[in-house]
């Protein structure tokens, strides 16, 4: 099995393998640090596994996967990331990525969704299901929100005042309390605070 590293932090490389090296099945791993030399090593080597940072400087590291799958149909390709958003995950699964692990899991685990992957497995990291399925949950309950709830739950999220919101939204400040008291009955909230952490939580809304 021949495995590539595409991070652009040099110690990450050399940490992911370490790790590696102690899997039998590895014959070889190169590493690389952008998309432009991930796809040479794809090209010329026909990589097994490619595992690939989401973030690459300013490079886009699924740009790797959706060309990297059409230079070698058969390379199984894992996103090894900090975090990862709710639209990052969607485009992720779109492109056909086949595991998703976070960068702090144990090395067992990282040799582990190697030999999945390989295996034709797909591996999801649970904290990352977990957060997917949270960040889907807290959507279906912005979508009950009317399009002025919504806007006053953004203002809401940068913690400003009932008067500052009334102000920016040009509308009573009496309104902006009839607007608050929807939004946390439809969120299951019960003060502001809990809305400011909700929106935060959200990341963005779509």
């Amino acid at each position: 099995m021949r495995v590539a590293i595409v991070d652009d932090h040099p110690l990450a490389r050399k940490g992911i393998i370490l790790i590696l090296a102690e899997n039998k099945r590895i014959e070889g791993i190169t590493e690389c640090s952008n998309v432009k030399e991930a796809l040479g090593i794809i090209e010329r080597d026909k990589t097994d596994v490619v595992m690939v940072d989401l973030k690459l400087g300013e490079e886009d590291g699924l740009e790797v996967v959706s060309k990297g799958k059409s230079m070698s149909p058969v390379t199984r390709f894992i996103i090894l990331t900090s975090f990862i958003s709710q639209s990052d995950f969607l485009r992720a699964e779109k492109i056909g990525v086949d595991g998703y692990i976070l960068k702090d899991a144990m090395a067992e685990d990282i040799i582990f969704v190697v030999d999945s992957v390989m295996r034709g497995k797909k591996y999801f990291d649970p904290c990352i299901i977990a957060y997917y399925k949270k960040s889907s949950e807290s959507s279906s309950q912005v979508n009950q929100l009317t399009d002025r709830e919504k806007e006053v739950l953004l203002e809401l999220g940068k913690g400003i005042s009932n008067v500052e919101i009334a102000g920016r939204l040009y509308i009573s400040e009496n309104t902006v309390k009839k607007h608050i008291s929807s939004i946390l009955s439809k969120l299951n909230l019960k003060h502001r605070t809990q809305v400011a952490l909700f929106v935060k939580n959200m990341g963005a809304l779509g």
